[in-house]
């Protein structure tokens, strides 16, 4: 049996880049990205106007003057209007380029307007303002052309998918997704659409798994095998060559029925460890096949098989998504102040359910919560995260920082 941290060494040693497939734009949302996206321009790409109001140049109000001519209107969308007399103003509306020449806005509430007899307009600027500038985003203010906006490695969100939009990049080149087959063993399992025998329960493991996939990035497909050694034989070999993992629920402990170890081994895939010094989920099984498929081989309590994706399975997605090279470790543990004193004596890592939210002070709070052990499947929906208790430890008093791992 190996400690938390072989097991998770082991685990991100098989990890590998996946592909890079190219998207339109609108088909990327929650991608990660392979290219680096840089402005096409400068952010604001000419000066544009804040406010609503009039442009006008700064050194006629700092001479004195307090009336101007309106000579034009223009609307953001409009090509810059020419303004030849130094004394003039130009009504303008927000988003439009700063006409040349003018530097300064004044809006509609620091001014007033008359009609002259000839039906001229005239403002007058009732509130002076700061300095030169007042009102104007100036070009290249937020960035310059070439600067670099969005790294290789970024999942493209609602905000990055904007700025994506706004330098034009129409197709981007993306990481493709991780492709996962999601597999249920056991005699006991039936489809949720039915209604279980007394001793049997549906399969809730593998839809659980398949969501959490999801929610990784990751296309999941989800099959189901009795214990019955010869159709583990006959179905794995085509999800070991069809995806790059293979995520199982159950069959991996002590039992006489438990035939997965061995039969894994038999189809070509190497052990790298069984069993991990931590609870839940200490049966734990991993492995990898020379070129081809991992395997996790999770145990079959609902909390295990959660807090084991969650622990490994989901940064091993994450990573894979990223680009070669990509440094530091994606989605993993935040500190977290423990709210409640916690004795944990056996020598294992443990794995502590809690609910989590933000302190007065802005620190994340750990709160335990109940839960009936790695079969109380009821303790996750209470739950949105655990703590990861060191085993060389066994009281854990109130206020300890301990990294947490969220999963809501």
């Amino acid at each position: 049996m190996i400690s938390v941290a072989e097991a998770t060494r082991l685990v991100a040693a098989t990890t590998r880049p996946l592909g890079t497939e190219l998207l339109n734009l609108p088909l990327a949302a929650g991608r990660i990205l392979r290219e680096d996206l840089r402005a096409d321009r400068d952010f604001p790409p000419f000066n544009r106007v804040a406010m609503d109001g009039v442009a006008l140049r700064y050194d006629a109000l700092a001479a004195g003057q307090r009336e101007f001519f309106v000579e034009a209107t223009q609307f953001a969308g409009q090509p810059p209007v020419a303004t030849p007399d130094p004394a003039a103003a130009v009504e303008i509306m927000t988003g439009a380029v700063l006409p040349a020449g003018l530097d300064t806005v004044i809006r509609y509430e620091d001014l007033t307007f008359r009609t002259d007899a000839a039906g001229h307009r005239h403002a007058t600027v009732q509130a002076l303002p700061p300095r030169a500038g007042h009102n104007v985003h100036t070009r290249a203010a937020d960035r310059r052309q070439g600067d670099l906006l969005l790294p290789a490695g970024t999942r493209l969100e609602p905000a990055e998918m904007a700025v994506a939009a706004t330098i034009g990049a129409a197709t981007v080149a993306v990481a493709r997704r991780p492709r996962l087959a999601v597999v249920s063993t056991g005699d006991e399992l039936v489809p949720i659409s039915e209604q279980p025998a007394a001793h049997q329960i549906r399969r809730s493991n593998g839809l659980m798994l398949q969501a959490a996939a999801w929610q990784a990035g990751a296309e999941a497909d989800s099959f189901h095998f009795d214990d019955d050694p010869a159709a583990l034989r006959g179905g794995l070999p085509a999800l070991l060559a069809g995806y790059d993992a293979v995520v199982m629920s159950g069959g991996v402990s002590m039992g006489k029925a438990d035939f997965l170890p061995e039969i894994l081994q038999e189809l070509g895939v190497t052990q790298l460890f069984h069993g991990v010094a931590q609870r839940p989920g200490k049966p734990f099984w991993f492995g990898a096949q020379a070129g081809g498929a991992v395997v996790f081989a999770l145990p079959g309590n609902p909390v295990s098989t959660f807090v084991n994706f969650y622990r490994y399975v989901q940064p091993w997605l994450r990573a894979g998504q990223q680009p070669a090279g990509a440094a530091g470790a994606v989605g993993g543990p935040v500190p977290a102040v423990l709210t409640a004193p916690v004795e944990f004596k056996p020598t294992l890592t443990h794995f502590l359910l809690v609910s989590l939210e933000s302190g007065p002070d802005g620190r994340l709070l750990a709160t335990p919560e109940r839960a009936g052990g790695s079969g109380d499947m009821a303790s996750l929906l209470t739950s949105s995260g655990f703590l990861e208790l060191l085993p060389e430890l066994s009281q854990f008093p109130e206020g300890s920082v301990l990294p947490a791992w969220r999963f809501r």
